[in-house]
């Protein structure tokens, strides 16, 4: 049997695990927090459910959402019903479901900090309390800031967001997002089981920690959201660039890196759960069967085109202007006066419709209006004539 040694406990490190443990090889877990909150929404689309149906079907808490409110810059206001919801999860609960899976198929966790790494000998090494111990294979699973990052670089700060956030002890039925000007991000309102998750998410190179915080001020205020007693969060995610996605090595001889470490994140939504989880599991099944070579191609094939897209046309969604107008009024615009596009929206945002078929449905099925809206957030070509496109649906 194998020895792995797994340096994070959050969603992707305890799905990498539990699949190598089903598969017989001896792993441990290393994380200094185990199961613990963070600032995010916690929210699982439905192609996380569709991949993982564990995450629905359970009795831990958890909030069901099907619709969710945007607001512009300049308070304009649109809802969107999700035909599929989003599931919330508190970080904690979430965190502590899936070690639970992980030890049960036969991990050891260790709620321990590994401080360093060596890779350089035949076979790797790790540092826990001043000791040296090796294993046969490292996963590398300990965030977007961790420096435990052999043979490759870490992220640079336009390569990061800050995010920061308070649980309210408040309750409510839909997600609100936020939009600002001339802002890299958003402000969210997630509800959870028994609390909201209200935070913001911005930019680390274009924005400061204090001017996040002033522009969340501002926000629970106007919504009277009473944070007194609520604990402030703060923490930093990848929010990839085009580079991070194509020139970062995610794989060694006998170490490769995971979830947030690897930059897994859409930094058009900040949606990381899904990828954490995803990027655990394809690794854990390359381990498995002895080929870690083969983790980068199953990444591409399964999601990081996506990412790759969002990543081409995030800054132009935030920053951008259609007609005058930043591109996420008028988004939010176009969702109040046609219900096409705000269905359109209610899929991309609960997982059902994903970017890289985005082309196609916009050009068949939306107005003229509506389709030259999304073609120039997007940089996307007119319609093909039909002849092309039927031989070459799959590149569409």
């Amino acid at each position: 049997m194998s020895e792995i040694a797994i340096v994070g406990g959050g969603p992707s490190g305890s799905m990498c695990g539990e699949q190598l443990a089903r598969a017989g090889h001896s792993v441990t877990i290393f994380d200094e927090h185990l199961a613990w909150e963070k600032p995010c929404g916690g929210g699982l689309t439905h192609k996380a459910i569709e991949c993982f149906p564990f995450l629905l079907d359970n009795r831990h808490p958890k909030k069901l959402v099907h619709s969710i409110e945007l607001i512009s810059s300049n308070e304009q206001k649109a809802t969107m019903e999700m035909s599929h919801p989003i599931v919330i999860y508190s970080r904690t609960v979430l965190n502590g479901l899936l070690l639970e899976r992980a030890k049960e198929a036969g991990c050891k966790v260790a709620c321990s900090h590994v401080i360093k790494v060596d890779t350089e000998s035949e076979k790797p090494r790790y540092c826990v309390d001043g000791e040296w111990y090796g294993a046969d294979f490292l996963v590398l699973a300990a965030g977007a800031r961790n420096h435990l990052v052999p043979e490759t670089r870490p992220l640079e700060r336009d390569e990061l967001e800050i995010t920061q956030g308070y649980f309210v002890p408040e309750t409510a039925d839909a997600i609100t997002i936020k939009f600002l000007p001339h802002f890299e991000g958003y402000i969210w309102s997630f509800p959870r089981w028994d609390h909201l998750s209200v935070g913001i998410c911005g930019s680390m190179a274009a924005h400061t920690s204090t001017e996040l915080r002033g522009h969340l001020q501002t926000f629970v205020d106007k919504h009277q959201i009473c944070t007194d007693g609520a604990k402030f969060y703060s923490h930093i995610l990848p929010s990839p660039q085009e580079r991070t996605l194509s020139e970062r090595t995610i794989v060694g001889k006998n170490w490769a890196l995971i979830g947030d470490a690897a930059a897994w994140v859409d930094p058009l939504t900040g949606e990381g759960l899904f990828y954490a989880m995803k990027s655990g599991d394809l690794l854990g099944k390359a381990l498995a069967e002895g080929c870690p070579e083969k983790y980068p191609a199953w990444v591409k094939a399964s999601f990081s085109a996506e990412l790759e897209f969002a990543a081409r046309i995030v800054r132009r969604f935030y920053r951008g202007s259609f007609l005058g107008t930043a591109v996420t009024t008028r988004m939010v615009q176009l969702m109040r006066k046609s219900p096409v596009f705000r269905q359109l929206m209610g899929d991309i945002f609960s997982g059902t419709q994903d970017y890289t078929s985005l082309k196609r449905r916009i050009w068949d099925h939306l107005g003229v209006n509506v389709s030259e809206f999304i073609a120039s957030v997007l940089k996307l070509d007119g319609p093909t004539p039909a002849r092309v496109r039927r031989s070459s649906a799959a590149g569409d």
